[in-house]
């Protein structure tokens, strides 16, 4: 573990510390710094995404009190780029009046989905059947009740696809059950629902209680991994679109989250044909539907962030054109890398506005991600096409 840079900071200037080094703490840096204030980063490896640019690192471990406990220091506010941190050690930071945003109390509901799914019905959201699965005897009797459309999830830590199974039988649902069990992972299930399609409701809150969402975005999914948002979503009534930001800001409100949530949500037809909601996750920290909100909305979600951990009044989340669309830069198999590319792409693309993470390339991982904003005579289609066409390029060096 290294010690904190204060010379990072402005004098009087507001401390944030933010636990995790990935591309969401790196994109929280660049609005800190126009708000006059820095970031102190807890990264794993100073060579880490946020750790390439911030200017006070410390290099440690979150699951580690002593490492939490030193970066926290004089801190006015610590957040975080992923739910994983032991609630344990976060108590111990409040017992101490560290400012911690938002607090372990309404994290839970983001690191266990068993907890996340009871509280959300207790509150009236609307949320699949679902079950607590502890033998094969709990998940025969659930698919049971479902008539068999059962979804398997590990109830902590998966994330793009990850701890999320699809039973095709009952015979498969024993296996995956007794194998899972076996290397002590808790389950729960919950029925499969027929969507249409996924959408993000994404809100801010203040620890004062002022919340603000956004526009509700179509996010599309490829090998569970988000590749798209398009904002707002398109052919949404407004009595729906309505209905999702007020969930938004109500689960916020009474979980007692603080800083950006994003309500990710499943868009089907009920009983009568009518569109209807059901929850599928939340995660409690900026999130991949909001990279959109850096070039299409007056207030992004990483601003939005910084400005809520700090209980300062919350910025504007009108849209600034009719379209926006993010795509995501996933590595490809081929050779080079997005940064040979970009000139390029901007040749090409002079409207795309590029987000690269500094990340080394893997196959199908997050490198990046392209916003383009949308003109007032573009279609939906041809600003995804042309989001597309640019993210794809970036990967692959092929339009």
């Amino acid at each position: 573990m290294t010690s904190t840079n204060q010379s990072a900071h402005a004098s009087g200037a507001p401390v944030v510390v933010v636990v995790g080094d990935g591309q969401l703490a790196r994109m929280m840096h660049t609005e800190a710094i126009e708000l006059g204030l820095s970031l102190r980063v807890l990264a794993s490896a100073p060579d880490s995404s946020a750790a390439q640019v911030a200017h006070d690192v410390v290099l440690g471990d979150y699951r580690e009190r002593a490492d939490l406990s030193a970066v926290a220091a004089g801190a006015d506010a610590v957040t975080f780029d992923h739910e994983h941190v032991p609630n344990e050690l976060l108590d111990e930071l409040i017992s101490q009046g560290i400012n911690v945003q938002p607090q372990p109390s309404a994290l839970i509901y983001a690191q266990d989905k068993l907890h996340m799914r009871t509280k959300l019905q207790e509150i009236g959201a609307p949320v699949p059947p679902f079950s607590a699965i502890t033998s094969v005897e709990d998940a025969r009797a659930f698919s049971e009740s479902v008539g068999g459309k059962v979804c398997l999830k590990s109830r902590r830590g998966g994330y793009d696809g990850k701890g999320v199974w699809f039973p095709k039988n009952d015979e498969e649902l024993n296996s995956l059950v007794t194998e899972l069990l076996d290397a002590s992972v808790d389950l729960m299930a919950e029925k499969l629902i027929p969507f249409e399609r996924e959408l993000s409701a994404m809100v801010a809150r203040t620890p004062s209680g002022q919340t603000q969402p956004w526009p509700v975005v179509q996010s599309r999914q490829s090998g569970g991994i988000c590749v798209e948002a398009v904002a707002p979503a398109p052919d949404m009534s407004d009595e729906l679109r309505q209905r999702c930001e007020e969930l938004s800001a109500r689960v916020a409100t009474e979980l007692g989250v603080t800083g950006v949530l994003a309500v990710e949500l499943f868009e089907y037809r009920d009983e009568d044909g009518q569109p209807a909601i059901s929850v599928n996750e939340l995660a409690m920290r900026p999130h991949n539907t909001g990279h959109w909100t850096q070039d299409g909305c007056v207030t992004s979600q990483f601003e939005q962030h910084l400005r809520a951990v700090l209980d300062l009044p919350l910025g504007d989340t009108r849209t600034v054109a009719p379209v926006t669309v993010m795509a995501n830069v996933l590595g490809g198999e081929e050779d080079g890398t997005p940064y040979e590319r970009v000139a390029e792409l901007m040749r090409r693309f002079p409207e795309a506005k590029v987000h690269l993470y500094g990340k080394d390339v893997r196959p199908g991982r997050k490198i990046g991600h392209v916003n383009i904003v949308g003109a007032s005579e573009d279609s939906v289609a041809e600003v995804r096409e042309r989001a597309q066409q640019a993210a794809r390029f970036l990967a692959t060096g092929s339009f």
